[in-house]
């Protein structure tokens, strides 16, 4: 009499052969993620790629960042550059301005006065190309923008169309870093306290928001946000802080943001400084970029 062979899986026998793989128990599921850690191991791929590996072979489990082969890399999450770009992508276009490619964004430029008052800020952002190994991505060009201390944004909102400040541009140095220098945001209605940044390859691509190779947000640390909140200026900023948590953001609220929060040192005497390293890939197709319609909350009128 002939036996049929047991079918197998990997080269082991099946617990329960009648059922899928999936179904084979816990015993079974452990033996083999152990030895896909094994070989990722022996590939070098190391910790981050085994997490990989446990995921997908559990489809429905949640969203996994996108991590460069052979560099570790989490390629900054694509958000929305919401309803007040002031790219050029729905209507007003900073970008086209001369002078707009300035480390000091609180003042306007191109023939707007204005200044916005607030909490001194340093932005530091660092720009890596993971399309070349995660090496600093020189001569990109990153343009920052956000609120203002009342939470309005200077191009869209009600007494501020005119002005044109908190908006600038600059070109990542031999280590890929840009530096502005700002005021704090505020926290307005919806949204946890945040900052707009777009990445260019160069200087000449940001005359069009379509050439961007990445659209993200910085979101500020709890901590921080309610010892500026408490100076003069910022009051609206308390209550609206109270209302919103990074997990129920609607643009951080997906991974509490993770790969966004920016590490801040200083005081308020001094000032802050806001750092966050942003890995881009020119290989992937940004998926939020210039979506003037996206989450983003209104800013309140003037």
């Amino acid at each position: 009499m002939r036996h049929h062979p047991r079918p197998t899986y990997e080269g082991r026998p099946l617990a329960r052969p009648d059922e899928e793989v999936v179904d084979q128990g816990l015993g079974f599921d452990i033996t083999t993620l152990t030895s896909r850690r094994r070989v990722l191991r022996a590939l070098g791929l190391g910790a981050a790629a085994a997490g990989l590996a446990a995921c997908a072979s559990n489809p429905g489990t949640g969203s996994v960042p996108t991590t460069a082969a052979g560099t570790g890399l989490v390629e900054i999450p694509d958000e929305t550059a919401g309803p007040y770009p002031g790219d050029g992508s729905n209507g007003p276009n900073a970008l086209t301005g001369s002078g707009i490619v300035r480390s000091d964004i609180r003042s306007g430029f191109a023939g707007a006065s204005g200044t916005a008052e607030g909490v001194p800020l340093t932005v530091e952002l660092t720009v890596l190309d993971i399309a070349n190994g995660g090496s600093a991505f020189a001569g990109a060009a990153v343009y920052v923008w956000h609120c203002d201390r009342d939470g309005g944004y200077s191009m869209y909102s009600s007494g501020i169309e005119d002005q044109n400040y908190l908006r600038g541009v600059q070109i990542a140095d031999p280590s890929g870093r840009v530096r502005f220098t700002s005021i704090f945001p505020a926290c307005y209605s919806g949204r946890w306290p945040h900052i707009h940044f777009e990445v260019y390859p160069d200087q000449a691509g940001i005359v069009d928001a379509s050439n961007a190779i990445a659209t993200s947000q910085i979101a500020l640390p709890r901590d921080v946000c309610d010892v500026v909140y408490a100076q003069p200026g910022y009051e609206a900023s308390v209550s609206n802080l109270s209302q919103v948590t990074l997990a129920t953001d609607n643009v951080f609220g997906d991974d509490g943001g993770v790969h966004e929060l920016g590490a801040v040192t200083g005081d308020v005497t001094s000032g802050y400084t806001v750092a966050l390293t942003a890995p881009v890939d020119t290989t992937t197709t940004p998926s939020a970029g210039s979506a003037p319609g996206g989450p983003g909350g209104p800013p309140p009128s003037r």
